[in-house]
């Protein structure tokens, strides 16, 4: 197999490109028809593009292939919930979004997840939104379907933080079933925030929100918890 095309096809998949990446994974393919990697690129494809027919029929051969295949089973488990001809619709999946910083990413799994059919629509790279209107903090997709909710302390910091200036990107990290990972990403950071992280590396976070005006009486307010 010539790995720059391979190179090439996962690219054109990373930016959004399906009409370049069906192209590249079927050169793949006239040299091994049982490229199982090429096949499961190229029902992804087809399924952004609408057509779950072939998606399907991709899917499926590479099971014959390769019965064992989690990337094929998943995806065959997925279109399930959608309804014939209906489409799945995602932005550019951009490889950098996913790396962490310290104090400015976190992954989270949301709780209270949505429905099988807005989340057969959701796949990694997806970019979501949060929303923190009420007493809690959810997930929606860019169209306002709700995905899940933030755990509770979560919310509340970031909630916080939010009101205060700061602003984030989230993005579908994975989907398995009923479990749904969101990374989070720090993407602006207001100057009343500059001392305060925005995720903890701690095992414990989210614990308080101290605002602004008392960073620097902090020592003061550590202490005060400890006497109570």
């Amino acid at each position: 197999m010539d790995l720059n095309l391979a190179q090439q096809a996962v690219s054109y998949a990373i930016n959004g490109d399906w009409e370049k990446a069906l192209q590249a994974n079927k050169l793949i393919l006239k040299e091994n028809p049982k490229d199982v990697d090429s096949l499961n690129r190229m029902a992804r494809a087809y399924s952004e593009q609408g057509d779950l027919k072939k998606a399907r029929q991709l899917a499926k051969k590479v099971l014959s292939i390769d019965p064992f295949n989690k990337i094929a089973s998943k995806s065959l488990n997925k279109w399930k919930g959608l309804k014939q001809g209906e489409t799945i619709k995602s932005g550019p999946s951009f490889a950098q979004a996913f790396l962490e910083e310290p104090g400015k990413t976190k992954l989270i799994s949301l709780m209270h997840v949505c429905k099988p059919d807005v989340l057969a629509k959701l796949d990694s790279g997806d970019e979501v939104k949060i929303n923190t209107h009420g007493h809690r903090a959810t997930i929606t997709t860019i169209d306002g379907k709700y995905v899940g909710k933030l755990p509770d302390d979560l919310s509340a910091h970031l909630r916080n933080l939010i009101k205060y200036g700061n602003q984030y990107l989230a993005i579908v990290k994975s989907t398995d079933n009923n479990d749904v990972k969101i990374f989070l990403r720090e993407t602006k950071k207001s100057d009343k925030l500059k001392d305060i992280p925005s995720f903890s590396a701690e095992k414990i976070e989210y614990i308080s929100f101290t605002p602004p005006e008392l960073v620097h009486a902090k020592p003061k307010i550590i202490k005060a918890e400890e006497e109570e």
